[in-house]
């Protein structure tokens, strides 16, 4: 088990909304990528996929023992939801959101950052990936 923060940048992209999705991820450790991965999700909406980019990317961070983790992710409506700002109203996010928090519960400390688009794009290049090649990638999740 690690003792190390792992930084974990997400991104989930929909081409439409819906449309063909993907989601992207990057696992770091002081600056060097430890993990990276991409997933085709069929058609669904830009916060499915964001959602869904989360759960692989914290999954992956535990897979690897993690307990101390940054999360980085662009997405204003995910961070403002998991830190509790916003209420989760949309019945398709509502079991994403509370399996995503049920992974953060294996966390002894989770930070949430927001941050800029420009400043993600190794995970969208990730999630534009898996939509591109529509599944003949490696799964995650």
């Amino acid at each position: 088990m690690s003792q190390e923060q792992v930084s974990i940048y997400i991104d989930g992209a929909a081409r439409g909304n819906p449309g063909p999705a993907g989601a992207g991820i990057v696992l770091k450790e002081n600056g060097k990528t430890v993990g990276e991965a991409y997933k085709y999700l069929g058609d669904t909406t830009n916060n499915v996929a964001e959602y869904s980019a989360l759960i692989s990317g914290l999954q992956e961070a535990i897979a690897l023992g993690y307990k101390n983790a940054r999360l980085h992710l662009d997405s204003e409506l995910v961070a403002q939801q998991l830190k509790g700002d916003y209420r989760v109203k949309n019945n398709n996010i509502k079991p994403l959101f509370e399996k995503a928090v049920a992974l953060i519960n294996n966390f002894d400390r989770l930070q949430i950052v927001k941050i800029d688009r420009s400043d993600n794009k190794e995970a969208d290049k990730l999630a534009n990936k898996a939509i591109n090649l529509s599944g003949l990638n490696r799964q995650i999740g």
